[in-house]
């Protein structure tokens, strides 16, 4: 069973709701790069790259990150599924004293992002990261917490979450989705 708790104006005003806090909570945007987790996180990246530039006429430096072999579940891979490939970073970065900006779709038990600060050291240590996170689920296994969060969604474990993009599902939406 599906139920679609963001539909594509709700999406896009999230957009612009992060990208205006952003803006605010930064007094300069001369210091900042935006990081996409690969998949999603890299598309939801863009789009607050490009929500930024029109309302500030600043074009931040953004890159995507490949997190795969930073994860701490590969070896939970089954048998039948496919194996993980890397393609790491879309560029290299040198974020050393740069203040990051850690985008992804949602938030769960906080180990992708675990993962994503792992594969963040290899290009530098950054003054400050701070993350963005399209849907909060909850069911925390880290110490880990979002500092610009699209929505809050309380679900049980028997659900999941699906941001949907443009890029790679053809609608911007998120389901709330029962197994």
């Amino acid at each position: 069973m599906e139920k679609i708790i963001i539909d594509e104006s709700q999406f896009l005003r999230t957009i612009s709701r992060i990208s205006h806090e952003i803006i605010e909570k930064h007094q300069s945007l001369d210091n900042i790069l935006i990081v996409g987790i690969k998949r999603r996180g890299s598309e939801l990246a863009e789009l607050i790259k490009k929500k930024i530039a029109d309302l500030t006429q600043v074009e931040l430096p953004s890159i995507d990150l490949d997190i795969t072999f930073y994860r701490d579940d590969l070896e939970q891979t089954e048998e039948h599924e496919q194996t993980p490939t890397y393609s790491g970073a879309s560029s290299f970065v040198n974020i050393q004293g740069k203040e990051v900006i850690l985008v992804d779709d949602v938030l769960f038990t906080g180990r992708t992002i675990r993962a994503a600060l792992d594969a963040l050291v290899d290009f530098g240590r950054a003054a400050k990261i701070e993350l963005v996170i399209f849907v909060d689920r909850g069911h925390r296994e880290l110490p880990i917490r979002a500092d610009y969060v699209g929505k809050n969604v309380p679900t049980s474990r028997s659900e999941n979450v699906q941001v949907r993009t443009m890029g790679f599902d053809g609608c911007y939406e998120v389901a709330l989705v029962t197994k």
